[in-house]
């Protein structure tokens, strides 16, 4: 059996991707894109879309992390991504969905609206994703950034948004680990997506001190101890003023 994976480092829904494959005990192999030529390269190899995580299963092409969690899951049962119980199945997929249709897309907006103007990002963009020069990359990654940007319509309101939102997100994500649909133990779907989410937005210097003392961001920690890091400050502290700070 052939599995490729295609991914970047910074992607946290590749994150979850490889650990799916991780739990299932399937050999898999890694194919890095540099971030910014995601939607030529995947374009090119036969993908409908330009996004990772991207799947070559025994050339079958999937792509997202909530398809590539069905697709495993039919290909192998065990250990499981999703509860055998049909309601609490029900339940687990609800959040599967709000964790990639809503939470997911918080760190996505925020770093892609930072590299519209912040230099610093840029420059550490570029060398954590090895670009030669990258105080140069960093100046010529303007036309990349502002087309990523306009993609998914993050512009200042979207990622002001994003930011208010977030508390209450996190909060959501804390009561689904208390109610035992996460499950750090035994990672499943739905653990993966949210975690994962979870994990990416630690990373960011600006947000250490509102996610620091929540159980989710354990939760996170413990299901993927290395993420790269840290994402180095650039929300607006008036926009970060606004948000309360955890216990």
């Amino acid at each position: 059996m052939s599995i490729k994976l295609y991914s970047f480092e910074l992607s946290h829904p590749s994150m979850a991707a490889s650990k799916m494959l991780e739990l299932k005990g399937l050999d898999f192999r890694t194919v890095t894109i540099m971030p910014g030529t995601q939607r030529i390269y995947l374009r090119a190899l036969g993908f409908r879309g330009g996004t990772v995580p991207a799947l070559k299963l025994d050339g079958r092409r999937i792509q997202g992390s909530c398809q590539i969690a069905r697709a495993l899951e039919q290909l192998q049962r065990e250990p499981p991504l999703f509860p055998a119980d049909p309601v609490a199945r029900a339940h687990a997929e609800e959040a599967e969905r709000w964790g990639e249709k809503e939470l997911q897309d918080v760190p996505r907006l925020l770093i892609r609206w930072g590299l519209l103007g912040d230099m610093g990002l840029r420059r550490w963009l570029a060398g954590q994703s090895g670009m030669p020069l990258p105080g140069l990359a960093a100046r010529t990654l303007g036309p990349v950034a502002r087309y990523y940007a306009h993609v998914i319509g993050a512009d200042e309101e979207a990622a002001r948004r994003a930011l208010r939102e977030l508390p209450a997100m996190l909060d959501r994500a804390d009561e689904l680990l208390a109610e035992r649909t996460l499950t750090p133990a035994e990672p499943t779907a739905v653990t993966l997506q949210i975690l994962s989410s979870i994990r990416a937005l630690d990373a960011f210097a600006d947000l250490r001190a509102h996610l620091n003392g929540r159980g989710s961001t354990a939760a996170a920690h413990e299901v993927f101890p290395d993420y790269p890091g840290p994402v180095p400050a650039f929300i607006p502290a008036t926009w970060l003023a606004e948000l309360p700070v955890a216990a």
